[in-house]
């Protein structure tokens, strides 16, 4: 596998004023590791991760299955190898008032599931936007797995990921930037 992977922590950060979201995700030390732009008016989503701004290396691929679809499901997939990894799929109305998404095995199975922390503070968020931070958690059954943390400022998004509850290495951590990814770039929608 990349070592890009094999870090317990990361940094996301979305470019707040640009046309396209972009992406740069970047390790403990500050050093830059993934980067991705999303295009403009896609109407089926497909986020390409690159190993830098100049984009001669592809990562990753997250594809959206149907073109509008209020419960979307995103295959990720290894672009070295070209196989899923597995997928990502938002609960179209639960995500209403609190975001939950289910993480899927390469075979569409349930693993786990990804989820606003608080259904008091996702009501909370949804009145008052960017001043709430989001925090999430991936758990796999009753195990939390992951953490995505929003710093709170209301001029940039940055999300900390941390797997390092996750000793036994349940959750293949391409899948979960792939999450923080989606995470932000649904997020830069609502806003």
């Amino acid at each position: 596998m990349n070592p890009i992977f094999q870090f317990n922590q990361y940094l996301l950060k979305r470019q707040v004023f640009a046309l396209a979201g972009k992406f740069r995700v970047f390790d403990p030390a500050g050093r830059l590791l993934l980067f991705s732009e999303q295009k403009m008016f896609k109407l089926r989503e497909d986020i390409r991760v690159y190993s830098d701004e100049s984009k001669t290396q592809e990562v990753l691929a997250i594809k959206a299955r149907q073109i509008i679809d209020f419960s979307a499901a995103f295959d990720v997939i290894d672009s070295a190898g070209g196989q899923k990894i597995g997928a990502l799929r938002r609960k179209g109305f639960a995500s209403m008032l609190r975001d939950e998404w289910e993480i899927l095995d390469v075979n569409d199975n349930v693993r786990g599931r990804l989820f606003e922390d608080s259904m008091g503070l996702a009501m909370l968020r949804r009145l008052l936007t960017n001043l709430v931070p989001q925090n999430y958690d991936l758990t796999f059954g009753e195990t939390r797995v992951a953490d995505y943390k929003q710093n709170f400022n209301p001029f940039t998004y940055e999300l900390n990921i941390d797997f390092s509850m996750d000793t036994i290495g349940q959750l293949d951590r391409r899948l979960g930037i792939a999450a923080g990814i989606l995470l932000a770039a649904i997020e830069g929608r609502q806003q």
